[in-house]
């Protein structure tokens, strides 16, 4: 046929002849590429939105990340209410020496708030037992490093409101979280650490660092870490009243006020604060070296019921988005 006659023929009689050449093509082409079964895509989402999360609302999994040349591991949680199209909240939990992720998920309860949860998994100290930062017997891994790789790797693959990343932990982890405050104010929003061992590492770099809020809990009947301060592994530490001091003065606070709550907690709180900041501390009269509330036993001593650490830390961290 020459191309003249295949100018005439009707388009009614072309319709199935291409039909035809199409379907034959994607016959011979066979089925599309299977998708990757590497992480979520994040193509034209940087922040992680809008992608399915790895894992399933209202689940924990374990999770591992080679940070600083050492494959690092963590518990995630996805709040059952997660949605990819609408930021979270991030809580970082560090657990205290010699504990693990899987108990600082069980006694602190905070998988039950409505934000992703991380529980970073400490690195075997000079102690022979898991341990962060800060303190003297950690095992000298960059614990700073690996928050910083770990929220840009949850930021990648979940969505983050960034301005809303918190971090608290317990004795060591409580040490470390204090660290963080002084490291990383431009990234985590306010600090809450539960029964810290403040060792004097703890305040490295703090001195020149932006005002941070910070809300910490400690028992009086302590004896691990005690609350009028002492010395352990070779330091001394300072007392919780002197630590408190010390970065109500840092965050320039100029009011301080006390209240009771209850039969066993005072609260004092320093505010006017340089940059919105806030320190407020909770006293627990006879409280052991545990999470105040906690659903199971956190450490020895008595665990007071008359506030939960967990619920007045979700309330705090909610008054302080950064740049606030």
């Amino acid at each position: 046929m020459s191309q003249n006659s295949l100018r005439t023929v009707p388009r009614t009689r072309l319709r199935p002849v291409l039909l035809g050449l199409l379907c034959l093509s994607a016959l011979l082409a066979g089925p599309p590429p299977a998708p990757a079964a590497a992480g979520p895509s994040t193509a034209g989402s940087p922040s992680g939105c809008a992608t399915m999360p790895r894992i399933a609302p209202g689940r924990t999994a374990p999770q591992t990340l080679t940070s600083g040349g050492r494959q690092r591991e963590y518990l995630l949680h996805i709040p059952a209410g997660y949605r990819p199209d609408r930021p979270s909240p991030v809580v970082l939990a560090f657990h205290g020496a010699g504990q693990s992720a899987e108990l600082m998920e069980s006694y602190s309860a905070l998988s039950t708030l409505d934000a992703l949860v991380l529980y970073p998994q400490g690195t075997t100290g000079t102690n022979g037992s898991a341990s962060w930062e800060g303190a003297p017997y950690s095992s000298g891994a960059d614990d700073v490093r690996f928050v910083g790789d770990l929220l840009e790797r949850t930021r990648a693959w979940y969505c983050v409101d960034s301005k809303r990343v918190y971090a608290t932990g317990k004795s060591n982890g409580g040490g470390f979280t204090a660290l963080l405050a002084c490291r990383m104010p431009n990234r985590i929003a306010a600090f809450a650490p539960v029964a810290g061992a403040y060792y004097p590492q703890t305040a490295k770099d703090c001195d020149s660092a932006p005002a941070a809020p910070v809300l910490s809990f400690h028992g009086t009947a302590d004896t691990v870490i005690k609350y009028d301060g002492g010395t352990g592994h070779g330091t001394t530490y300072p007392s919780v009243p002197a630590w408190l001091a010390g970065w109500a003065e840092k965050d320039g606070c100029r009011v301080e006020n006390g209240r009771g709550i209850g039969p066993d907690v005072t609260v004092s709180e320093w505010t006017d604060c340089s940059g919105g900041a806030e320190v407020t501390h909770y006293r627990v009269d006879g409280g052991g070296h545990t999470w105040p509330g906690a659903v199971e036993r956190s450490g020895p001593g008595t665990t007071t019921r008359t506030v939960s650490a967990t619920a007045v830390m979700w309330e705090f961290f909610g008054r302080h988005p950064l740049g606030a």
